[in-house]
């Protein structure tokens, strides 16, 4: 048993040589951060580049609410007649504006009318109904 022991104590001595012949490890020289950075010293937040401010938009891009997914025609005109119903500004989206299936969107002011509860108890009533925020441009109504 002692000559397995001194075995292995010669063995690990062995890899440890082996080792540090192979690769030594060298520290590595790191460049300071601030040289990189240069000019932009400051954390902004993508709706304030400057390619919102070269198009002539000062003003923050609004987000419209957009409910359905369904995939047939006949939820999604049930839903439209229950928001309207709720008095909730709506418009049929484009096919391709929310992704696939039938969407609305709602109104930035038709937002505020419509709060958690609401949107939970519109879910449990459309089994189907999914909800997604993006950008109002570019969404027209569909006719």
């Amino acid at each position: 048993m002692r000559w397995l022991f001194l075995l292995l104590i010669v063995l690990n001595v062995f890899y440890y040589v082996w080792h540090q012949q192979e690769a030594p490890l060298r520290a590595k020289d790191v460049t300071p951060l601030s040289l990189y950075r240069g000019s932009q010293q400051d954390i902004r937040l993508l709706s304030e580049t400057a390619g919102d401010r070269r198009r002539g938009e000062g003003a923050p891009r609004q987000e419209c609410l957009f409910l359905g997914g369904f995939t047939d025609e006949d939820s999604i005109a049930r839903l439209r007649q229950r928001l309207l119903s709720m008095r909730v500004a709506v418009q049929s989206a484009p096919k391709d504006a929310a992704g696939s299936g039938y969407w609305l969107a709602v109104a930035p002011e038709g937002q505020r009318l419509l709060g958690d509860q609401q949107l939970q108890n519109l879910s449990k009533e459309f089994n189907e109904l999914k909800r997604k925020i993006m950008l109002c441009e570019g969404v027209a109504p569909a006719e």
